[in-house]
């Protein structure tokens, strides 16, 4: 069969441009078979000169829609297909001179920046790193008992570990994936009948990501790179020598998604009633990509993808010198001078990884083989696991040396964040102060703390009519919050030299991926027994506060005296509470501890 379309076919006779013209002209010929007249060919060049010239003006005009407001008939182009990314962000029309000029599809927009969830300046950084191909890479054992991956395979052999231990990724310090913990010394009550939760002040960390930017693991990998074409591994390190270091940057992994949408599918249950369904409420994040996603994921799991009719999220920069009481740090200048935890966890590395760095520079060759790289060899085992799903890293540390590095990471918090450091209760004075602010239902109009009080000074921005408050912080900010509420019994010495045995202030519990502070306020009917048999005989109707950290209760008697450490049930009357937070700010210190010595506010 000849072809229609292909000018190489036989028969193909190419037409040319004025038998094309012709071929137009001819629907508006007569049927007649008689020439039409000079004058009458005028007439239907002069028709089909006027129809393109409409033609022309239609698509220009379309495309002059599209310029103002990348959108064509209401059908919105993938960002890719416009000529400048700028066009979706309607405050940048703000910016432009030329586009200052009146066009009637430009979009207006009077939303301010802090509620602006677009991609700006202060996002950090966010490369991503190699997609996980799971399915092919694990290995284990198929003469073991087969336990599905869900969705992470921690089911891996470790020398040591006995049935009734802990998994190694319970105790991975800040890197441990989201775990509830197992407990802060009291039991757990249900609420007595009568009582209700009437508040609920949340306070959540982001989910599991990659490395940050210049971490160890990142080091490591670049020193294995540049060993390459000398460096040999054999034994259980022989994977290295194919193995390269493909990590992202500082965003949430797959495995952080699912932490903060499961943490919202679990507030959900534990608290919808306490939002009002004819309201939309503010929650509050910080500029970085991490913040803002986990924020986005835990939203869409409590209240579900349409979660903006719900809430509107206001997102606070996070830059240096600024003040953001959910990254207290960035407006604490001395913080990061302030290294004892850092110097402590290092003398604790030194120690327990002497045999683990011994038994592995045997197996490399061409390499000097050094206990910075085992350290970073057993952190990659924390992010691979997250990033990857599976991670041969973690295998080749015995159970012993899992529990040494769970605690580096308590010496490293303890003394850099927590009541081991000067600044450790400043960095989280402010958010202190923004809870008792919305406990007693006032704006902050003046603090001597990280406040931002243009926000906090404004109802919009800091209402003081929600039920339900929902913040997202970072792991060190929230350690810093604890001290700031003078949860002293996270206050003891831990000694850089030796593992203490259990204790108090382990980051496992404390702050893991997705880690949450729940702080509740309960009205009861009357006042309720410390030994929980009942209410008293006489009194009126009576309000509590109960911190809740990672699902399990925080005695706050324990801390404070006044609070009654006979309270089985750790709560808090609230009077007594405000009244014993009152002293807080005093004992940070805010100014004097973060702006001594050189710096400024």
């Amino acid at each position: 069969m000849r072809s229609l379309i292909n000018p190489q076919a036989p028969g193909h006779n190419p037409v040319g441009l004025a038998e094309k013209e012709e071929l137009l002209l001819r629907p508006l010929l007569s049927t007649h078979d008689t020439q039409p007249s000079p004058g009458q060919r005028l007439k239907r060049k002069l028709s089909v000169l006027l129809a393109s010239c409409a033609v022309s003006l239609t698509v220009l005009f379309a495309f002059n829609i599209l310029a103002c407001n990348g959108t064509l008939f209401g059908i919105k182009p993938r960002p890719s297909e416009l000529s400048s990314p700028t066009l979706l962000q309607a405050r940048d029309y703000q910016s432009s001179e030329e586009e200052e000029e009146d066009c009637p599809c430009k979009p207006t927009s009077t939303v301010p920046d802090y509620f602006n969830t677009s991609p700006g300046p202060w996002i950090g950084k966010t490369a991503t790193g190699r997609a996980p191909l799971m399915a092919q890479t694990r290995t284990f054992d198929h003469a073991a008992t087969y336990v599905p991956n869900a969705p992470l395979q921690t089911q891996v052999p470790i020398q040591g570990w006995q049935p009734g231990n802990l998994s190694i990724f319970d105790m991975m310090g800040f890197l441990t994936p989201y775990t509830p913990s197992t407990g802060f010394g009291v039991d757990e009550w249900p609420l007595p009948d009568g009582a209700e939760i009437i508040w609920l002040q949340m306070v959540s960390r982001h989910g599991s990501r990659y490395p940050t930017g210049g971490s160890n693991v990142e080091s490591f990998g670049a020193r294995l790179a540049n060993a390459t074409g000398k460096f040999n591994a054999t034994g259980e390190l022989e994977f290295l020598n194919n193995w390269k270091y493909q990590m992202g940057t500082e965003i949430l992994v797959p495995r952080g998604r699912q932490e903060l949408f499961d943490s919202g599918v679990l507030h959900a249950y534990m608290y919808s009633s306490l939002y009002d369904p004819n309201t939309k409420i503010i929650a509050r994040t910080t500029t970085q990509d991490r913040m803002m996603k986990s924020a986005e994921n835990f939203l869409a799991g409590m209240f579900g993808l349409e979660w903006p009719n719900n809430v509107t999220l206001e997102v606070i920069i996070e830059g240096s010198n600024l003040n953001n009481s959910l990254a207290g740090y960035v407006n604490c200048p001395n913080e990061s001078q302030d290294g004892l935890g850092s110097e402590a966890r290092d003398i604790w590395v030194g120690t327990y990884l002497q045999n683990a760095t011994e038994r592995f520079s045997k197996l490399v060759t061409g390499y000097n083989w050094t206990i910075e790289d085992t350290y970073a060899a057993q952190s990659l085992c924390a992010y691979d696991t997250v990033a990857s799903g599976y991670s041969r890293f973690c295998s080749l540390f015995t159970y012993e040396e899992w529990i040494g590095f769970g605690y580096s990471h308590d010496l490293q918090f303890y003394g850099n964040n927590a009541f081991g450091s000067k600044t450790g209760r400043a960095v989280g004075i402010g958010f202190q102060q923004e809870v008792l602010a919305r406990l007693q239902n006032h704006t902050i109009p003046y603090s001597e703390t990280q406040v931002n009080v243009t926000l906090d000074n404004n109802t919009v921005t800091f209402p003081l009519n929600q039920s339900l408050y929902l913040d997202f912080s970072h792991d060190t900010n929230i350690v810093s919050i604890l001290a700031a509420f003078g949860l002293t019994q996270f206050e003891q010495d831990l000694p850089a030299d030796k593992y203490p045995g259990a204790h108090n202030f382990t980051v496992s519990h404390i702050t893991p991926f997705g880690a949450r502070l729940d702080i509740e306020m309960i009205k009861t009917p009357k006042p309720l027994k410390a030994d929980r048999s009942g209410y008293e005989d006489e009194g009126e109707e009576t309000k509590y506060v109960h911190f809740v950290l990672n699902q399990r209760t925080v005695p706050l008697g324990w801390s404070h005296s006044e609070c009654d450490a006979e309270r089985v049930d750790g709560w808090c009357e609230f009077e007594t509470f405000l009244k014993v937070q009152e002293k807080m700010p005093g004992l940070a210190r805010y100014t004097e501890v973060c702006f001594a010595d050189g710096g400024s506010p």
